[in-house]
């Protein structure tokens, strides 16, 4: 890539809200807080337009440490260059904002945007233990009958620079099964991870085909080192995590060797055309932001062969609803209320995305069915545990959107509970991916068709507190479209604002950012 010979950011502006820049390309950037640095973005792919400059919010995960005075900087990941500073305060706080733990250790985000101690900020005597695990779960990997290799970005790291990647906060390893069919290569999986159990490692499984083996390092910390498999099928490679690209065995085997850390590993016969699968042709830039932008058929093929009940399953979402203690709701939501206005003659309310079931609850006290389905498992245990204590008969299960065989499953049971039936899904919409929604509408029409409706609210524009929740703002006109794609009519939109709801913190007036939408059926 031939150097910058004008830097991409020409004015930065931060407050309380995060950064303003006026921007000249679309390219990485890390963003440095007295030269530490912090997190990475694109500079036009994650931000969003605001008169002539362009806004990025602070990412959720960074909030807490933003109270006191900055320096902040916009700077090249490849050779460092500072394209721009600027001192800003932020929050009411007096001294310093400092990114670390408890015990002083620095913190920044990763590709992800998760806090954590990156690899750049440890010293080589932090890292052994980590290369000493790589060693040992290799060989056991060998001795269970497959060829491992370092992958992703572990593999990236040791081929560019025989390290660490400084941003990275993990290890990978992968293997290629010699099996060639979808079933045989999980059997072969699940025998890896009793044969690492055996050992002694904590292991955890992310699907048939993916799993996290759990090392410490020299201070006790945490670090986890990932197992994808593979497998060749009609002269494709397919290796969770994910990768479908057209493939040679022999760019596999026999394997070579590369260096990370001073560590002679084994890696593909051919590294340059795994990292190509994994990165594109630009794997040779460093890029600290980096999206997998895998294509849809391929994320369908592999959740269909190998992801299950996991699919659409996100790591960060699940630690920031199992974080937030207090995001239980104190009795119904207003949403439920509206909405029990509305079916005065219902028999039977299934709520999509019930989190505690206060507002099933509430349903069964006031003497109608209801049905709560949710994801998160702790959750659904603390719900059935309500309706024990309260001798209550609602039911609750559990249900995955992102899962063709869930939707389906549930469905057919769903259509024999008695009419009418009323589906609602309260912040469901804007907490789902395109693929959710859909299968929500699926659902909704198979559970409601001549027999009730579908009530929705969601939000169509970020607020502090929809960000705060990790929800999606999306169009309403996106989901009315989507509604009639799937034979369906819109019989009511409201437009609301959180204020007009009582939510904590809302400021009066200003547009309206939720949309409540009842849906109907008919044959």
């Amino acid at each position: 890539m031939p150097p910058r010979t004008t830097a991409p950011v020409t004015d930065l502006a931060v407050d309380d809200r995060g950064l303003l820049l006026a921007v000249e390309a679309d390219v990485s950037a890390n963003v440095l807080f007295d030269d530490q640095r912090i997190f990475s973005f694109w500079l036009e792919r994650d931000t969003v337009a605001e008169g002539d400059r362009r806004h990025y919010p602070w990412p959720p995960a960074l909030r807490r440490f933003l109270d006191g005075s900055v320096e902040v900087s916009i700077a090249d990941p490849v050779d460092g260059t500072v394209w721009q500073t600027t001192t800003a305060r932020l929050g009411g706080g007096e001294g310093p904002v400092i990114v670390e733990d408890r015990h002083g250790n620095a913190l920044a985000l990763d590709k992800s945007l998760r806090l954590t101690r990156l690899f750049g900020d440890r010293d080589a005597d932090q890292m052994l233990p980590l290369l000493d695990t790589i060693d040992v779960v290799l060989g056991a990997l060998e001795e269970a009958g497959v060829e491992p290799f370092v992958a992703y970005g572990t593999l990236l790291g040791a081929v560019r620079d025989q390290d660490f990647i400084g941003h990275d906060s993990d290890a990978d390893l992968g293997y290629v099964s010699r099996f060639h069919h979808p079933v045989d290569v999980i059997r072969e999986s699940f025998a890896l991870q009793r044969r690492l159990r055996e050992m002694g490692f904590p292991v955890n499984r992310y699907s048939g085909l993916g799993l996290k083996v759990v090392a410490r390092e020299a201070d006790g910390s945490p670090r986890g080192l990932d197992v994808f498999g593979g497998f060749m099928r009609d002269d494709m490679l397919y290796l969770m995590g994910e990768v479908g690209h057209p493939f040679r065995e022999e760019w596999l085997y026999p394997r070579s060797t590369v260096v990370l850390a001073g560590r002679e590993l084994p890696a593909p016969a051919e590294p340059s055309h795994l990292l190509e699968a994994m990165y594109g042709p630009t794997w040779q830039t460093p890029d600290p932001a980096y999206q997998f932008t895998t294509p849809r058929s391929t994320q369908r093929r592999l959740s269909g062969w190998f992801r299950g009940t996991r699919v659409g399953f996100d790591e960060r979402w699940e630690r920031r609803r199992a974080s937030q203690p207090e995001r239980a709701q104190r009795g119904p939501s207003p949403f439920v209320r509206w909405v029990r206005r509305q079916e005065t003659d219902a028999a039977t309310f299934v709520d999509l995305g019930c989190g505690e079931g206060q507002d099933a609850l509430w349903l069964s006290r006031a003497g109608v069915g209801s049905i709560g389905l949710d994801f998160f498992a702790p959750d659904l245990r603390r719900a059935r545990r309500r309706a024990e204590r309260r001798d209550l008969p609602a039911r609750f299960e559990w249900f995955n959107l992102h899962e063709m065989r869930s939707v389906l499953g549930v469905g057919a049971w769903l259509v024999r509970e008695p009419g009418p039936r009323v589906v609602l899904a309260h912040h469901v919409v804007d907490a789902v991916d395109r693929t959710g929604l859909e299968q929500l509408l699926r659902l909704a029409r198979m559970v409601t068709r001549d027999s009730g409706r579908c009530y929705l609210q969601f939000h169509t524009a970020r607020t502090p507190r929809s960000a705060g929740l990790g929800l999606h703002p999306v169009p309403h006109a996106r989901v009315a479209e989507a509604v009639r794609a799937r034979g369906g009519r819109v019989e009511q939109l409201v437009e609301l604002t959180e204020a007009e709801l009582d939510i904590p913190g809302a400021a009066a007036g200003g547009d309206p950012t939720l949309c409540r939408m009842v849906v109907s059926w008919s044959r």
